[in-house]
C-alpha cells in the first residue's frame, strides 16, 4: 500500500510535535509537512499534495474552516480532519459544511487520532457519537446548506483579521490589498451585517467560528467578552 502522506497545521509547535509523534508511529504513514497558520496550510497543501490534512480550527490570520475550503477548492481529493479544543453542534455543522471528513477533540487525540486518520484513509468519516447525531444526514452528504454565505471569502478573511485586533492598514498588508480596498471591504462588511462597532464585529466572528474565544470553558456570552478583551481594538 502506498505511503499515506499527512500535513499537520496548528499554531502551537508543541502540539504539532505531539501529533507528528503519534502519526509517524503508524507504519506506512508519513508527516510530509507542517504549517503554523491557515495561509501556510493552504500553501503547503498545494505544494505537497498530502492525502490527509490535520487542521486546527482556531489558527491565526486564516482560520481552519476557511483554510479547508481553499484547500479543497484547490484539490477536492484531499481529506480534512479538524482538531479542536471544544465541541458544539454548530461547530460540527460548520466543519461538515466546509467539506471535512472528521472532527477530533485535541483532548482525545492520544487515543483516537490513529483511528480518525484510518477512517479517512478508508474513505469513511470520524466524528464522536454526539457530533454524528447532531449532523445526521450531513455526514452522508445527503444534506446541503440552503443559505448562501452572507460574506464572500475575502470578506471573511478581513473579518478574522479585524477581530484579531489588526488595523485596516495591517489587514491591507496581510492580504496584499491597498488600504482603500481594505477600508471598502470593512465598510461593506459592516453594512451587510448591520454592525456599528468593532466589538459587534468580534461577537459576529466568535459566533460564526471565524475566530475562537481564548477560553473554551466560558459560557457563550463570557467567551465573546473574553475575545473582545483579547483584541484590545478601539471602537
Amino acid at each position: 500500500m502506498p505511503t499515506l502522506r499527512i500535513l499537520i497545521a496548528d499554531d502551537h509547535e508543541i502540539v504539532r510535535q505531539g501529533l507528528r509523534s503519534l502519526l509517524q508511529s503508524r507504519p506506512g504513514w508519513e508527516v510530509c509537512g507542517e504549517a503554523s497558520d491557515g495561509w501556510e496550510a493552504v500553501k503547503k497543501a498545494a505544494e505537497l499534495h498530502p492525502d490527509v490534512v490535520a487542521l486546527d480550527i482556531g489558527m491565526p490570520n486564516l482560520n481552519g474552516l476557511d483554510a479547508a475550503r481553499q484547500i479543497l477548492r484547490n484539490d477536492p481529493r484531499q481529506k480534512i480532519l479538524f482538531l479542536t479544543i471544544y465541541e458544539s453542534e454548530q461547530l460540527a455543522r460548520s466543519v461538515a459544511a466546509a467539506g471535512a471528513k472528521g472532527l477530533l477533540l485535541k483532548s482525545d487525540a492520544g487515543k483516537d487520532l490513529i483511528h480518525a486518520v484510518e477512517a479517512l484513509q478508508h474513505n469513511s468519516t470520524f466524528f464522536n457519537a454526539r457530533m454524528a447525531q447532531a449532523l445526521g444526514s450531513d455526514l452522508r452528504g445527503n444534506h446541503r446548506a440552503q443559505n448562501k454565505e452572507v460574506l464572500t471569502r475575502r470578506e471573511r478573511q478581513v473579518v478574522q483579521l479585524l477581530a484579531e485586533g489588526k488595523s485596516t492598514k495591517e489587514v491591507a498588508t496581510v492580504l496584499d490589498l491597498s488600504v482603500k480596498t481594505a477600508e471598502t471591504h470593512r465598510s461593506n462588511i459592516m453594512s451587510k451585517l448591520g454592525l456599528h462597532s468593532v466589538s459587534e464585529l468580534v461577537l459576529y466572528a466568535v459566533r460564526n467560528n471565524i475566530v475562537q474565544a481564548i477560553n473554551p470553558d466560558l459560557m457563550p456570552g463570557q467567551a465573546e467578552a473574553a475575545a473582545i478583551g483579547r483584541t484590545g481594538v478601539p471602537e
